[in-house]
């Protein structure tokens, strides 16, 4: 994903959440200061992979979803799902967070050599402050959703589980299968509800760039609204 496409998308969250671009640069220049470039070919395994995007919602905890994580080569995962996965014998291959949950399991996946993809916007500095410089360098993948800037990427995505599908489309990735994603959840917040409408927006038009068809928007896909990213 080049930053040229990206950013009309990006302008179009931007207006409908009413975010402030300065407040996502200024997050963004906060994680550069704390972080090195990444080398990429740590997560290498996932060119020419099937890779399970693995999202937080409560199907993730049945045995369907967690066969079919155990099934694929590779393993992407956001947030607290790593956390499921892991109480299920499952270990994850990278995480993707914007570091508003489970700090711990940040720290830890760093520690053992496990890649996490932290994410800057304009309301998580403190927490960016207060996690990064306890992890280990090397295995941080610092990431922004405005231009891109020192060893800050942005290879597309909103949410922390559809940034990983955008991640492993970047890293070639064959096929992406998505498991514990749960678009209806009629548990969480409004605010989280209009988030995961944007998600199913992100993937439709993802998977209209990799003329590919993913199994978690069947039935959905004539519903989606994709004109403004077509």
């Amino acid at each position: 994903m080049e930053f040229d496409s990206w950013n009309p998308v990006y302008e179009e969250i931007r207006r409908e959440f009413g975010y402030e671009r300065s407040g996502d640069e200024r997050a963004r220049d906060v994680l550069a200061s704390l972080t090195a470039p990444f080398d990429l070919d740590a997560l290498s395994p996932v060119d020419g992979a099937t890779v399970a995007i693995a999202g937080a919602g409560p199907s993730l905890e049945t045995d369907p979803e967690l066969d079919r994580a155990r099934a694929v080569d590779v393993v992407v995962a956001a947030s607290t799902a790593v956390d499921v996965l892991a109480s299920n014998g499952i270990e994850v291959d990278c995480m993707v967070t914007d570091l508003d949950k489970n700090p711990e399991t940040v720290r830890r996946l760093t520690a053992d050599g496990v890649p996490v993809a932290v994410h800057a916007h304009g309301d998580n500095v403190p927490a960016i402050r207060r996690v990064v410089p306890d992890c280990a360098d090397e295995f941080v993948l610092p990431t922004t959703q405005v231009e891109p800037r020192g060893p800050v990427r942005n290879f597309g995505g909103f949410t922390d589980g559809d940034r990983a599908a955008f991640l492993a489309d970047h890293l070639g990735a064959a096929r992406l299968v998505f498991v514990g994603w749960d678009f209806d959840d009629e548990t969480v917040s409004s605010m989280k509800a209009r988030k995961l409408a944007w998600a199913e927006r992100l993937l439709r038009w993802l998977e209209s760039r990799r003329e590919e068809r993913f199994s978690v928007l069947d039935g959905r896909r004539e519903a989606i609204d994709a004109l403004p990213l077509a």
